[in-house]
């Protein structure tokens, strides 16, 4: 077993759950913010497996940045969270309050833009955006999202959904508001949700953690290949009223002017509504936990679906019948939930696939192990500690060769790297 540390300097160093490798394998991009839930890192910055570290990009004017990932081809694009400038009492760093950038050589244009004043702009957002993972391919970006103007209509209707940045054309809104701007991409969200599902049903009030669905999709019964697809968690409600994390899946158009196409709904909302998915988007729920034991996805560790690369296979964490937090996985045309891990003691971490397509990084039982999803067995990468690595990230590199993730060393997380050697 054979781990590096990366990183030595006396700050905490943070690496997102995905897309943290350079096409080559080369680079880990990561920030600084002192822990996950504060954002107040100033500097977006890249390490290699010799320890050189370079700064990609710094925020100015009282913004911050975080939550960094990188294209998957070459020469890199880095895209990151950036706050607003010039923050105020009326305007600061909030979920609603954010936005994409890409970062080149220093410099960063953002993804989304943003209108807050109506009649909104059909591609521009009206809030905030987070966790930008560029899709398989690169050639656009998945996102979370917060909205401004449903924050201001009323608290309780600014609902988290799953959204798309499409490079069709730059949009450009009309700037009545001081805090609106231009963006790169066309925008939109994917995602449905209402403040008040019915119990029982498949509505939701929260779509997060998503994941693309395979490299090139993947096949539905009848042999036609679904190009493009985001997995997701959605909050559904049980016939009592309690929270259950189900998997959904949305299928996504092919041609990028089709993510322009207005649906039912304006796809740039309105003063009281959500923007509205486009035209022929719509969500499937994949799981039905609700008569479980332990009904629903696992809730701890925080993870993120995480789709093979053949797009067979949606992975996720849930309880099994011992109460045990397991690695599952569940097909894209949906079935039933296939367990591939029977630990004695729970997943402790976010996963990723191996690019082999037949194993799953994480952490158990306080180390790096790597999963055989044929067999469920699980393999040590690392020696078992007594403090377990961090949760947040375990990310194999593009290569195969490698496995990163950090590990808490005199106060401070620090980057390492586990090597694959093979079985």
């Amino acid at each position: 077993m054979t781990e590096k540390q990366l990183t030595f300097d006396r700050r905490n160093h943070q690496l997102t759950n995905i897309n943290i490798w350079t096409a080559d394998s080369h680079w880990l991009v990561y920030d600084v913010r002192p822990d996950g839930a504060t954002f107040s890192g100033l500097t977006v910055e890249r390490v290699n497996l010799s320890g050189q570290t370079e700064v990609l990009y710094q925020a100015r004017d009282g913004a911050h940045v975080g939550v960094i990932t990188v294209s998957p081809d070459l020469p890199p694009r880095y895209v990151c969270i950036h706050g607003p400038e010039h923050p105020d009492s009326q305007w600061k760093y909030d979920f609603h309050h954010r936005r994409g950038v890409i970062v080149q050589n220093g410099l960063a244009e953002n993804m989304d833009a943003c209108d807050i004043t109506a009649p909104f702009t059909p591609g521009a957002l009206r809030g905030g955006t987070h966790v930008h993972v560029f899709s398989p391919d690169g050639t656009r970006l998945s996102f979370t999202y917060n909205d401004h103007v449903m924050h201001e209509f009323a608290v309780k209707e600014d609902l988290r959904n799953v959204g798309v940045a499409v490079p069709l054309h730059p949009v450009c809104p009309p700037k009545s508001h001081p805090r609106e701007y231009d963006g790169s991409h066309f925008c939109v969200l994917v995602s449905r949700t209402t403040s008040a599902p019915q119990p029982g049903s498949d509505e939701i009030n929260r779509a997060y953690e998503e994941g693309w669905v395979g490299e090139e999709g993947y096949l539905k019964h009848d042999g036609h290949r679904q190009r493009w697809a985001l997995a997701f968690i959605g909050d559904t409600l049980s016939t009592s009223g309690e929270k259950v994390p189900e998997v959904f899946i949305v299928d996504l158009p092919e041609k990028m002017v089709d993510y322009a196409l207005e649906g039912d709904e304006p796809i740039e909302g309105t003063a009281t509504s959500l923007p509205a998915p486009p035209k022929g988007i719509t969500q499937r729920r994949l799981t039905f936990t609700h008569d479980r034991a332990y009904p629903g996805l696992a809730t701890t560790p925080r993870h993120w679906l995480r789709s093979s690369p053949d797009g067979r296979s949606i992975a996720f964490l849930m309880k099994d019948e011992a109460g045990v937090v397991q690695l599952w996985t569940i097909a894209p045309t949906g079935g039933q939930p296939r367990k591939i891990t029977d630990a004695a003691s729970d997943i402790q971490s976010a996963f990723s696939w191996h690019p082999d397509g037949r194993s799953v990084a994480l952490i158990n039982d306080n180390s790096v192990m790597l999963c055989d999803t044929g067999s469920g067995k699980m393999r040590r990468l690392t020696t078992r500690t007594d403090e377990a690595p961090v949760a947040d990230a375990v990310v194999c590199s593009p290569d195969g060769q490698h496995v990163a993730y950090l590990r808490h060393t005199e106060g401070f997380r620090q980057i390492f790297v586990a090597e694959v050697m093979a079985d």
